[in-house]
């Protein structure tokens, strides 16, 4: 698992290491991935940001998308739940 994020890698490790995230957190800082895979974004306070979503990713290969993911709260049960099916 890992996540990704539009802010920049420094950012990220500082968020990351605040929040003791039990996975790395990618920058896509200059938009590419969101860009190429058409991800939902949103803007705020100038920056853009992606809107929550899980990708299930195999072999490099998008599998499943959950968007949007709500609530986000019990989102990891649905993902669960979906692996296991």
């Amino acid at each position: 698992m890992l996540a990704l994020s539009t802010q920049s890698a420094g950012y990220q490790r500082e968020m990351a290491e605040r929040l003791h995230l039990p996975f790395p957190v990618l920058s896509d800082e200059e938009l590419e991935l969101t860009h190429a895979l058409e991800l939902p974004t949103f803007e705020t306070s100038g920056w853009t940001l992606l809107k929550r979503l899980t990708l299930v990713i195999d072999d490099a290969r998008v599998e499943h998308v959950f968007y949007p993911v709500f609530p986000p709260d019990s989102h990891a049960a649905e993902v669960l739940t979906w692996l296991r099916g």
